[in-house]
């Protein structure tokens, strides 16, 4: 049987991932259902889409007994409440990074899914690329030597969209880049955390982080080095360095298709899909989607590919980023 898929909200990466489930088997997921603020623009996604049903209120959408998960694709301040609306309606859900606002949003929200005993994934898609299984398993099996250093980068130029940089929207370079950064030194140490975290940015005139810089250190030697920036084009890329060799997953690290080893690199095609996508990559939407259809079958609260305990951890260094930058949500109090 197929997962019914909710869909709430009907901007760009709730196109994206309706677009890349399109490129899955129909008897294995659908969508049922969209909903959005105003009608009118979840009747023309729910027309572009094909799909059944559109909504002009998360409440209606709640109310939906056809609908197996629910994806949240909302600006980020709306996680939070339109996550509680649907774990209290008795539905799973999928929801976009970062989770919430906030360490204590993020408590408030999982700890709700776990006593409605529901699934609940933050939608960090890096973690279900396969270059990301199969960097894991050489670093296990000893490819790099000893793990001590990774780096990674994430700079764009996006200093005119407002739901990074404007602070009503949940704006940051810290919540909208970084979180890759981050999740992917958690990625390769595990959900540990750090002995220590410096870091210097820049923030505009609404006190928001146009740029960020930090330095995590751990035991034994192990450092991470970590950076975003919305004014300039960065490299995009993360490295793995061990004592014996890197690894180098190149542009870009977040949704990435190839993988150099010190012997060897790995390449993944994407599928084509037969609407256009927003962003880069995004037909890998796909591998978060065969997740959730994998957890909801085998009865699962969490994806082991992205734990609770990560989710957590993500929002406490979130937290501590914006701390030392000066970066406060009207949220935060």
């Amino acid at each position: 049987m197929a997962t019914r898929w909710g869909i709430a909200s009907a901007g760009k990466i709730s196109h994206d991932f309706v677009t890349a489930l399109s490129t899955l088997p129909s008897e294995e997921h659908v969508v049922v259902a969209v909903a959005a603020r105003q009608l009118e623009r979840a009747q023309e996604f729910a027309k572009l889409h094909k799909i059944s049903k559109a909504y002009g209120s998360y409440e209606e959408l709640a109310k939906d007994n056809n609908i197996d998960v629910v994806y949240i694709g909302s600006i980020n301040p709306h996680h939070l409440s339109i996550g509680k609306l649907m774990l209290n309606s008795g539905k799973p859900i999928l929801c976009e990074k970062p989770l919430t606002m906030n360490l204590k949003q993020t408590q408030e929200l999982i700890s709700l899914a776990r006593e409605k005993k529901l699934f609940l994934m933050e939608a960090v898609w890096s973690r279900c690329f396969p270059v990301y299984e199969a960097l894991k398993k050489e670093i296990n099996a000893g490819a790099l030597g000893e793990v001590v250093q990774v780096n990674a980068t994430f700079g764009i130029p996006v200093e005119d969209v407002d739901r990074v940089m404007k602070k009503a929207l949940g704006g940051s370079t810290i919540l909208d880049l970084g979180v890759y950064c981050l999740q992917f030194a958690l990625f390769i140490y595990g959900p540990v955390r750090p002995k220590n975290v410096v870091a210097l940015g820049h923030l505009n005139d609404e006190g928001v982080d146009v740029s960020m810089s930090c330095i995590f250190t751990y035991e034994n030697g192990k450092t991470a080095v970590l950076s975003t920036h919305a004014r300039a084009q960065f490299p995009n890329e993360a490295l793995v360095i061990g004592t014996k060799g890197t690894a180098r997953v190149p542009n870009p690290f977040w949704c990435p298709t190839q993988v150099s080893l010190p012997d060897k690199t790995s390449e993944f095609i994407l599928p084509t899909a037969a609407l256009p996508f927003n962003f880069t990559n995004s037909a890998g939407l796909r591998y978060e989607a065969m997740e959730v259809r994998r957890c909801l079958k085998e009865g699962l609260l969490e994806s082991p590919k992205i734990t609770h305990q990560e989710s957590l951890l993500l929002a406490e260094l979130e937290d501590t980023l914006r701390k030392q930058l000066g970066v406060e949500y009207p949220e935060d109090n």
